[in-house]
C-alpha cells in the first residue's frame, strides 16, 4: 500500500491537474480548510457543493491518480534543484497571496527568497533601443536601490531589465509563462542560468507546459501581482505588459509608463496608459516619491561593490 502523501505532494497534485484554474483550487481549498489531501481524499458530493459551477474541477479532482503522480513529480524537481512554494512557505511573494487568483504553487529555481519589495519592468520584444537603454538603466537602478526587478525572461524590455539588475549585483526574477523548465526564447538560456544563479526563476506551472495565450496571461497577473509596482516601458496597444498593467489596475498595484513618441507603435501602449491615468514616468525618483504609502520604509541598499548586505541575499 502506497505511502499517504504529504502535503506538499498533494500541493503538486492539484496544481498539475489539467483545466482547473487558481480560482477553482483556491476555492476548493477555502472549502477543505486549506488542506490538498482532503481535497484530493474527498467525495463527489462534497467537490460538488465546494466547486459550485465549475464541474470541470470536481472531475479534474475525482481522476487525479490517472493525471498526475506527485511523488514521481516531486523526485523529478529535487534532481533539478528547484524548489516548489505553497501560500504558507517562506519564499512565496507575500503580496502575491493577497490577489483572489493566487497560484497554490509555485515552481522556483534559485537562491534568491523573494522577501525584498519588487518592481515590475515590462514592455515590448520588439524594443527601440531608447526602450532597452531606459530598461536596462532602471533595472540597474532599482536593484541597486535594494528592489528585485521582476520581469519575463522576453526579448526586448524583459531582456534589458533583468541585465541591468544583474549588471550591478542586484536581486532579479524572472517568473515565466512556461514550465519552468523550459527556457523561451531559447538564445537566452544564458540569462536564465545567469538569474537562476543569484536571483530567482519563477512558474506556477509543471514541467513541460509549453507556453500558450492563457498561460502567458497567468503569468501576467504574477508578475503585477507579486510587485509593488509596474513600469510599462515600451508597448503597442497589445501584448504582455498591457495585460499585466490591466492586472496591476485590478490588484490596487501602482502603474507607471514612460512616454514615447506619438508616431512610433512601440509606444502606442504606454502613451495611452499615460492617458488612462497611469503616472508619467521620467526618472526613479518618479517611482520613489509614489511607495511612500509603504511608510518610508525602503529596501536596504546594495553595497558599492554590488553585493547585497545579507548573506547569500536570500
Amino acid at each position: 500500500m502506497p505511502a499517504p502523501l504529504t502535503e506538499k505532494q498533494a500541493f503538486l497534485a492539484l496544481n498539475a491537474l489539467p483545466g482547473i484554474g487558481p480560482v477553482a483550487l483556491n476555492r476548493l481549498l477555502a472549502a477543505f480548510g486549506g488542506d490538498p489531501r482532503a481535497v484530493l481524499a474527498s467525495d463527489r458530493r462534497r467537490l460538488e457543493a465546494a466547486a459550485g459551477d465549475r464541474p470541470g474541477a470536481v472531475e479534474g479532482v475525482l481522476g487525479w491518480k490517472t493525471r498526475v503522480d506527485p511523488v514521481k513529480e516531486e523526485e523529478r524537481i529535487g534532481r533539478a534543484g528547484i524548489d516548489f512554494l505553497t501560500p504558507g512557505d517562506d519564499g512565496y511573494p507575500v503580496l502575491l497571496r493577497e490577489i483572489g487568483d493566487a497560484p497554490i504553487g509555485l515552481y522556483r529555481k534559485g537562491p534568491y527568497g523573494l522577501n525584498h519589495p519588487c518592481v515590475a519592468v515590462l514592455g515590448s520584444r520588439r524594443a527601440t533601443p531608447y526602450g532597452q537603454s531606459v530598461a536596462g538603466h532602471l533595472g540597474a537602478q532599482l536593484a541597486a536601490l535594494g528592489f528585485c526587478v521582476v520581469s519575463g525572461l522576453s526579448r526586448g524590455i524583459d531582456t534589458a531589465a533583468h541585465e541591468g539588475a544583474l549588471s550591478v549585483g542586484g536581486r532579479t526574477a524572472a517568473v515565466l509563462g512556461t514550465g519552468i523548465d523550459i527556457v523561451f526564447p531559447p538564445e537566452n538560456l544564458s540569462l536564465y542560468r545567469r538569474i537562476a544563479e543569484a536571483g530567482a526563476v519563477l512558474s506556477e506551472f509543471p514541467l513541460g507546459r509549453a507556453a500558450d495565450p492563457d498561460s502567458l496571461s497567468m503569468r501576467s497577473r504574477v508578475i503585477s501581482g507579486m510587485c509593488e509596482a509596474v513600469v510599462v516601458v515600451e508597448s503597442d496597444l497589445r501584448g504582455g505588459a498591457m495585460t499585466a498593467a490591466r492586472f496591476a489596475g485590478e490588484q490596487g498595484r501602482l502603474i507607471f509608463a514612460v512616454p514615447g513618441r506619438i508616431d512610433q507603435s512601440s509606444s502606442s501602449g504606454t502613451n495611452q496608459l499615460i492617458r488612462d491615468g497611469a503616472t508619467l514616468f521620467t526618472r526613479v525618483e518618479d517611482l520613489l516619491e509614489e511607495l511612500q504609502y509603504l511608510g518610508g520604509q525602503r529596501p536596504e541598499p546594495l553595497r558599492p561593490s554590488g553585493a547585497p548586505r545579507e548573506p547569500g541575499a536570500a
